[in-house]
């Protein structure tokens, strides 16, 4: 018996229904693939540019983050100032990648500061009588200053003009008064100071070397590309020929990439690639930086947090080139005007398969890692602490620190008989 033709449309519809459903499926299943697999070139615009964003953005490795899952920079308040944490070298989210590269949301990966003129230098001789008073105001300024710094890290990221009417003004309107009351103590007895007014006002400054010729030095992989990594003025001036002796009548194989087989390396971690970046400027031997882990617990439980104490000498903390975003050996080693080495320093725990042999997995990533950069650190001994968070497996956990410059290098010793700054324990996790 024949259908209806409404049989035969109704059954239509329930094909149609049926394919749309399937191709559906398809669409999300292909969305989903799209996270993880690089688009053909025969993709549309659009889908290339969503798989782009997808497939560039992998998830960061362990302990490449911060125990609260945060982006790629956490702050803690130590010692009177702010410590800054780069967990994983600047590795971020999967969230965070995708929202940078598709422009959506900015995440800001170094810290910022509020930056005061300094009162003290401006002060005129202090009367015996009026001094007590003035240190008081003057222990107010820094406890003001706090206070802002404090409230620009929880709330920073509500913008400039936020920052502008919640932090910077009410602080310059204490500071105004607090200097009011420093010249009117000392004009009870000397000279009444003048223009301490102009000492009010302060401002954001990014603690990344953005004042530190950061803009000179901070080359990003982009410019790095095709041997850009100062190889047009390294490399083309020390040719295979000129690389014989160096003048020390030494074999000399070579002193840049000129002949290299292998690509240039472009400020991202990878290996297999030839780096023409100057190694930069090497401190006198008495001026060399030096480090050492002060305070460590000897055992600890599985996912037992602990801390390590870490003292640097001879190392400003103050220079961070973001490794997960192309600042890998991209900078040449700079000296500050004391001719310290300016850098950070690193921090990483990893479980020992055993301690009668090297180990042979050298490419396995940390149980913790963080780069620590506070702008501090000078030729005193200068203590930082490393909170870490616990390590997850039982067995023998060797803790390393060791000083980076800007662009994570171990910095350079003037001797080749002098120890580099670094230092590891042992430590044994139940």
């Amino acid at each position: 018996m024949r259908r209806s033709t409404g049989a035969r449309r109704s059954s239509g519809n329930a094909r149609s229904k049926r394919l749309l459903a399937a191709v559906g499926a398809l669409v999300v299943f292909g969305g989903i693939a799209a996270v993880t697999q690089i688009s053909s070139a025969g993709d549309k615009p659009r889908q290339q540019q969503a798989r782009n964003v997808s497939s560039a953005c992998v998830a960061p490795s362990p302990g490449a983050t911060s125990p609260s899952g945060r982006g790629s920079t956490t702050q803690t308040w130590q010692n009177g100032r702010w410590v800054r944490n780069h967990w994983g070298d600047g590795q971020m989210s999967v969230a965070e990648c995708q929202a940078v590269k598709a422009g959506n949301a900015p995440v800001t990966t170094l810290a910022s500061t509020v930056a005061c003129p300094q009162v003290t230098p401006r002060l005129p001789q202090i009367p015996a009588q009026a001094k007590a008073e003035v240190d008081k105001e003057l222990a107010l300024l820094k406890t003001q200053l706090d206070d802002a710094n404090k409230r620009l890290a929880a709330e920073g990221r509500n913008g400039q003009a936020f920052i502008n009417n919640a932090i910077l003004g009410p602080l310059a309107d204490k500071r105004r008064s607090a200097l009011n009351r420093i010249a009117t103590a000392i004009g009870r007895f000397a000279q009444r100071p003048q223009g301490l007014e102009q000492l009010a006002g302060c401002q954001v400054a990014a603690n990344n070397g953005g004042n530190n010729n950061g803009g000179q030095n901070g080359n990003t992989g982009g410019q790095n590309n095709n041997g850009g990594n100062n190889g047009g003025q390294n490399g083309g001036n020390n040719n295979g020929g000129q690389n014989g002796n160096n003048g020390n009548a030494l074999g000399v194989l070579a002193k840049d990439c000129a002949n290299s087989r292998l690509q240039p390396h472009d400020g991202f971690q990878n290996g297999n690639r030839c780096v023409s970046t100057a190694f930069g400027e090497v401190s006198a031997a008495a001026t060399n930086p030096s480090l050492l882990i002060t305070q460590f617990p000897n055992q600890v439980q599985r996912n037992q947090a602990f801390s390590l104490k870490v003292s640097t000498r001879n190392l400003v903390r103050d220079r961070f080139l973001a490794a997960g975003q192309g600042g890998y050996y991209v900078e040449s080693s700079v000296l500050n005007g004391q001719g310290l080495t300016r850098g950070h320093f690193h921090t990483a725990c990893r479980m020992l398969q055993n301690t009668n042999q090297a180990p042979s997995n050298p490419q396995d990533v940390p149980a913790f890692f963080v780069a620590t950069e506070d702008g501090k650190g000078g030729n005193q001994s200068d203590d930082v602490t490393i909170q870490i968070p616990g390590l997850p497996q039982s067995g023998t956990a060797q803790c390393a620190v060791w000083a980076g410059d800007g662009s994570h290098r171990v910095p350079m010793m003037e001797r080749a008989n002098q120890t580099p700054a670094f230092d590891v324990v042992r430590i044994r996790v139940n």
